[in-house]
């Protein structure tokens, strides 16, 4: 490959929720070698459920930035730490962009990967969610400014419950965003694929515990099911944990032209999957 064409296209690695010490402690071991592995640009990470379940700390979010992290997206859990009101000042943080304007935080990163100007959008869903405004308007207007600016290399964090929402983003913006990537219900699913050049899954998964229930300790979960008694969510002491993350590849016009999904269990061993492609509308 020429210098040129390696200058032209750019990988990003997009992590999936990070859930607790469990998945702290995956990147810890892993991310080091899957930049170097995979020669990896820029590293997005979803950071909402990365302290303890709930929200950022300071501490963690300086911790996961060490490791190789390049930007953070959010979600319905982006506030449940309040010392990440001032995060959003001084760390490449973001939050769902249909938030209020008055939240603290915003909903776009703009930043430079290798050659090109890349953007990270973040963007939540209604079902089930928190009261927000019309994602699918507030990303058009986005989308509009962002291509205005000359941004071809845009990344869309879907943080959402439905996957009929998740995939409505895609068929609205394939033309327009590189990937559409869906984070929230930190099960990992089976469809990546390139749609019109635009990478997609409806969920990457969670990175942390994969053997309790949806990362966290499966007694709580049990003892609702059974007597409609909820309790705190705790991070399971000791468990199996998992890495999930997408390998998505971008061309100069910012088109993806390959996805991988990746994951690393406590073996160590890589296993990748390539996304499915479909032929041009």
């Amino acid at each position: 490959m020429c210098l040129d064409e390696k200058r032209a296209k750019v990988k990003i690695l997009f992590i999936g929720d990070i859930v607790g010490k469990p998945g702290r402690q995956m990147l810890r071991s892993h991310l080091g070698d899957i930049r170097a592995r995979y020669g990896i640009d820029v590293v997005v990470a979803n950071y909402e459920n990365a302290s303890h379940g709930f929200g950022l700390t300071r501490k963690n979010a300086d911790e996961l930035f060490a490791l190789g992290i390049d930007v953070m997206t959010g979600g319905n859990h982006s506030f449940d730490k309040k010392e990440i009101f001032e995060l959003f000042t001084t760390h490449p943080l973001i939050r769902p962009l249909n938030y209020p304007d008055e939240a603290p935080g915003k909903g776009v990163y703009r930043m430079q990967a290798g050659f090109v100007s890349f953007a990270v959008v973040n963007v939540m869903g209604h079902y089930t969610m928190p009261m927000v405004d019309n994602p699918f308007i507030k990303t058009k207007t986005v989308v509009e400014t962002l291509r205005k600016e000359g941004y071809r290399h845009i990344l869309l964090d879907m943080h959402a419950e439905a996957s009929a929402e998740k995939y409505t983003m895609l068929h609205l913006f394939k033309k327009e965003v590189s990937a559409v990537i869906g984070t929230h219900t930190h099960i990992g699913t089976d469809d990546l694929q390139i749609v019109d050049g635009c990478c997609y899954v409806t969920d990457v998964g969670l990175t942390g515990c994969w053997d309790g229930v949806i990362g966290m300790d499966k007694t709580v979960p049990m003892q609702r099911a059974l007597t409609g008694i909820g309790g705190h969510h705790d991070i399971p002491k000791s468990c199996r944990s998992v890495l999930q993350a997408i390998i998505v590849t971008l061309d100069e016009n910012g088109r993806c032209v390959a996805a991988q999904k990746l994951r690393i269990f406590e073996d160590g061993v890589h296993r990748l999957s390539d996304a499915i492609v479909f032929p041009s509308d």
